[in-house]
């Protein structure tokens, strides 16, 4: 069985920063599940909607290196059908998701399998010498 990763993002265009942690997730396992949530989940959490669409965003992660399937999160905010759909072994967080990290801890206390959870580094730009 391959090892799964799912990562959770807006991905409100797909920047360096994104790809680097899309690359760094996709270590941890064989197959990188990138899960979008719905415009209107994004409102819910950023109080206000993405600049691009649902569609834009999927067909963005799509086109990325390392991700293998995209799937579009749950409808409702708090609720995690898409972990019991696919069961990752493994969840990658950026490092700025703490919010999601401690919802998740609080998730897996009541039910009965926990996959790990890893934090990505955050992206550092490497700056090129100028010559």
């Amino acid at each position: 069985m391959r090892k799964k990763v799912m990562v959770f993002g807006v991905f409100d265009g797909l920047h360096d920063g994104h790809k680097a942690f899309l690359k760094e997730a996709k270590s941890h396992g064989e197959y990188l599940i990138a899960v979008l949530p719905p415009d209107e989940v994004v409102k819910q959490l950023k109080s206000r909607f993405p600049k691009l669409t649902i569609a834009e965003r999927f067909e963005h992660l799509r086109k990325a290196d390392h991700v293998n399937a995209v799937i579009v999160g749950d409808a409702e905010l708090g609720s995690w059908n898409v972990l019991e759909n696919h069961r990752p072994q493994v969840i990658a967080l950026g490092h700025d998701q703490d919010k999601i990290k401690d919802e998740l801890e609080k998730y897996f206390e009541k039910v009965d399998w926990k996959p790990e959870i890893k934090v990505m580094k955050p992206y550092e730009k490497h700056n090129k010498p100028t010559h």
